[in-house]
């Protein structure tokens, strides 16, 4: 990447100085955002800090040293996770978690994860400037291997964390570089021990608030520049395959073909218009489809394909899960195959309480921001935390909907009203 690279200038170039106020300062989190975008810059000027890698080990050492700046007590599990913890004024209480994670995917974008990593910090740094001092324990969070790039397994931090690990599965993972858990683990100074012991007890945690870039258009469209997450998204995979018969393209006759890839298409055409039949906040997608003997003059005998159903409602996506398996043999039976289903993935979702979505709204009224709800489709680190113990979650506007891609950007002036609205809802639950 040259050496012009400047993410600090852009950042800083809109930036409406009026709102680095009450301890909260945008140059610092601007100038915070560049020095953590250069720790595996890309050249096409993205990020990539996949991980367990070397450079998510380094960013999170550049931001356990501004954690010792400030005076935290920093600790790391064997999973990688740092905490940074701030004692309250009853250090005996259950502590806020607020944070996220800091590495990327493959070529990603600067603001995914390090935004909320950062946001939490700058609450530090507010109260040090205004000599608050919560009333129960304060800890900014680094979670491991949010993205899941390294293995197609993510949320790995949080889950070790929380103790939602199948280490039989685990320890099965191998990398794209042929390396299993246990050796990339071995390369940045941890093991599948200190893994294992990296289960926390929950009871030592009151709540948990995650600052995210929406990855979405909503709140551009409604041109807001943070706005409240009502629920996070639990996806369920289904592997659906028609069998019919494979059979010359040239010699069989249109009315006496099985073939298994028109049952498939038609089966996908209907799926798009399921979701809006039992939710508003439910999506269907079928992303991996494989037909065989995929020859040009075969008439294809069989169809694998994944549909990877999510919804913020269990209720919800088991029914459309059933409208789902209903469609496929529809379709086998229009076309007289045959079909079969298996569900190979199952994340429960989690809705976020309605008395924490009272205070987020409180604490954006508090800023005359006008509040609007909006779920997250995407997995995120208060999705596995939210499972055990209360989570909070916030948006914060992304241009254009951009996400994990170089090309990911959302403005510093965005940024900063979002690290207000954490402050005070951080502040508001503090006194509970």
């Amino acid at each position: 990447m040259s050496k012009e690279w400047d993410l600090y200038a852009r950042l800083i170039e809109d930036y409406d100085s009026s709102l680095s106020f009450n301890g909260i300062n945008g140059d610092r989190i601007a100038k915070r955002l560049h020095e953590i975008s250069k720790i595996g810059l890309t050249e096409d000027g993205g990020s990539h800090r996949v991980g367990f890698s070397q450079e998510e080990k380094q960013a999170k050492l550049l931001v356990k040293e501004w954690m010792e700046e400030l005076g935290l007590t920093i600790i790391e599990d064997g999973a990688g996770n740092v905490f940074g913890r701030m004692e309250g004024k009853d250090p005996s209480l259950p502590a806020i978690v607020s944070g996220s994670h800091l590495d990327s995917v493959p070529n990603g974008g600067h603001f995914d994860g390090p935004l909320g990593v950062l946001s939490s910090i700058e609450l530090v740094e507010a109260w040090k400037e205004t000599g608050y001092q919560p009333s129960r324990p304060y800890e900014v969070v680094i979670f491991s291997d949010e993205e899941g790039s390294r293995f197609n397994s993510g949320l790995t931090g949080s889950r070790a964390m929380t103790g939602d690990v199948d280490m039989e599965l685990q320890r099965s993972l191998v990398d794209s570089n042929g390396n299993s858990f246990e050796q990339v683990m071995n390369k940045i100074g941890l093991s599948e021990e200190s893994f294992t012991d990296a289960a926390r007890n929950l009871e030592e945690i009151a709540s948990f608030v995650e600052v995210h870039i929406e990855q979405g258009k909503k709140l551009e469209q409604q041109n807001l520049p943070v706005g409240i997450v009502s629920g996070i998204a639990g996806p369920s995979w289904l592997e659906v395959e028609f069998h019919g018969n494979a059979g010359h393209a040239g010699n069989t006759p249109m009315k006496e073909r099985e073939d298994a890839l028109v049952a498939a298409g038609e089966f996908i055409s209907n799926i798009h218009e399921l979701p809006g039949q039992v939710s508003d906040s439910a999506v269907a997608t079928v992303g991996k489809l494989h037909v065989y003997p995929n020859g040009i003059n075969v008439i294809p005998g069989k169809v694998a394909l994944h549909v990877d159903v999510r919804d913020i409602h269990e209720e919800t996506r088991t029914e459309l899960i059933q409208l789902i398996i209903s469609e496929a043999e529809n379709a086998s039976d229009k076309f007289g195959v045959r079909c079969t289903h298996q569900q190979t993935l199952q994340v429960t979702p989690v809705p976020i309480q309605s008395e924490i979505k009272q205070h987020l709204r409180q604490a954006m009224e508090q800023h005359s921001i006008r509040a609007t709800e909006l779920s997250s489709g995407a997995g995120h680190d208060a999705l596995i935390i939210g499972r055990h113990i209360p989570a909070a979650m916030l948006f914060v506007k992304s241009e254009k909907g951009i996400s994990h891609n170089p090309k990911e950007w959302s403005s510093l002036n965005d940024c900063v009203q979002g690290v207000h609205v954490l402050k005070s809802y951080v502040e508001s639950i503090d006194k509970e």
